[in-house]
């Protein structure tokens, strides 16, 4: 359920009657299942909606797949007539109905055009608002614009956040500095095989979470190392280089260490530009590549102020090749890096022969992922539900990495604690088979981390 709409109106069973959700399209577009989200409250569909939903039928995105489930569920519900009072969504929910709609409603007359889908949606929450009495009445949008509409003419607007990170601060980050150890147990990292044993004698590291990194130091003496749940133990983490790329500091061994571990299956990489997420993702695919039947190199297409492909000239290719060009200069630095003219070569051959694959990460659906070596970039433009539809799509001996910033998203109804890659990093925390690095230091020039910090 919404968390924060419980504070509008107290439990049902408490002191008055349920409140009424009103959905706006991009809401079901997010998130099909959200009419079962809102436990024992009401949920009124306008009709507009329903005609935005019959555009969004057709089609192979995401999008597409939620609009024909919700049609498929409400059809479902609602039998052959739907009532005045809605069809039942279920034991110790509340009931769905279609709004019909009508004329603008009287507040919005003068000041909105009817013609806009968004203004008719909102005439319509306010229609119910009049019927419903002392019944609460709260719009559900993903549309900022239109929620600041909503509460301009006195309607109670909220995002969907069944699906969002509770905070920023509380997001896992994938390490912690421990200082002021004594400099003895730095010293047992330093022999024998690097490991040493979490009990009362290893660090002091309070309830250490599976395949998380540490910083561990005292004075002058520090140590890198990641505790291994399977064994109980923390394992010392050298600065390995992958394919020629080296660390240039510990979140980039953190997740060299990561990427090379064939035990790990899932990898999230956070950080801002420049903080060398998908070079070493890269670096390590090429590394491994023996491994895997193909490495895979995709990123959503969301572009800029969200213009269409179609404003771009040329056939799909050159309208693409723009958005993929990020991963083709990544490439470019491993060519650089590598000074022996065979490991330049070696890419051009992988590229040649569909070994490695740069594509868009709508032409991956309906694929299947075995023996994969797969690196999603700006991971932070999917949803919740695109970020499972990739993971679920992973076969036998396949490795998934994503990587993104939180804080540069270009889709227009996610942001840093509701798009997918926030969402998984909190729900995988703990998984044997998962590991997360924040990247926090940019490495692509000075200019770059200054102007990342300062502009």
């Amino acid at each position: 359920m919404i968390d924060h709409a419980a504070s509008v109106c107290p439990p049902r069973s408490r002191v008055t009657f349920p409140k009424v959700f009103v959905l706006d399209t991009n809401v079901i577009l997010h998130d099909a299942n959200c009419i079962r989200k809102f436990e024992e409250n009401d949920i009124a569909i306008p009709m507009t909606v329903l005609e935005e939903l019959d555009r969004f039928k057709k089609g192979n995105e995401d999008i597409h797949f939620q609009a024909r489930q919700f049609l498929r569920t409400l059809d479902n519900l609602t039998g052959d007539v739907l009532s005045a009072e809605g069809a039942s969504l279920g034991e110790g929910l509340g009931h769905i109905r279609v709004i019909l709609g009508g004329p603008l409603h009287s507040r919005l007359k003068n000041i909105l055009s009817p013609e806009v889908p968004d203004h008719r949606i909102l005439s319509s929450a306010l229609q119910v608002l009049d019927q419903m009495n002392d019944r609460p009445v709260i719009l559900i949008s993903k549309d900022t614009n239109l929620r600041m509409k909503a509460k301009a003419v006195g309607l109670v607007a909220q995002d969907y956040s069944n699906d969002k990170v509770e905070s920023f601060d509380k997001l896992y980050s994938g390490k912690r500095l421990v200082d002021g150890v004594e400099t003895e147990l730095v010293d047992r990292f330093y022999s024998g095989h690097g490991a040493v044993l979490a009990d009362g004698n290893g660090p002091p590291i309070v309830a250490p979470i599976a395949n998380e990194n540490f910083i561990i130091r005292n004075g002058s003496k520090s140590v890198l190392a990641s505790y291994t749940a399977e064994d109980n133990s923390f394992h010392r983490v050298e600065k390995t280089s992958a394919y020629g790329i080296s660390p240039r500091n510990a979140e980039q061994a953190f997740a060299i260490r990561a990427l090379l571990d064939d035990k790990i299956k899932l990898v999230t990489l956070a950080g801002k530009a420049g903080s060398g997420k998908t070079l070493v993702a890269l670096a390590a695919a090429l590394e491994q590549r023996q491994n895997y039947r193909q490495i895979l190199l995709a990123r959503p297409i969301v572009p800029l102020s969200n213009r269409d492909l179609g404003y771009l000239p040329g056939d799909v290719q050159a309208k693409l090749d723009p958005y993929m060009q990020p991963l083709f200069d990544n490439l470019t630095v491993i060519r650089h890096e590598n000074q022996h003219q065979a490991a330049g070569d070696k890419i051009q051959e992988l590229l040649d022969t569909k070994k490695l694959e740069i594509t868009p990460l709508a032409y991956i659906r309906g694929r299947s992922l075995q023996r994969i070596f797969f690196i999603v970039d700006e991971a932070q433009n999917l949803t919740p539900h695109e970020i499972k539809t990739i993971i679920t799509r992973a076969g036998e001996g396949t490795k998934v990495i994503f990587t993104g910033d939180i804080h540069q998203i270009d889709h227009p109804y996610l942001d840093a604690l509701s798009n997918g890659f926030s969402y998984l990093i909190n729900r995988m925390v703990g998984q044997p088979l998962y590991a997360h690095i924040g990247l926090e230091k940019g490495e692509r020039s000075e200019l770059a981390e200054i102007a990342s910090d300062l502009l």
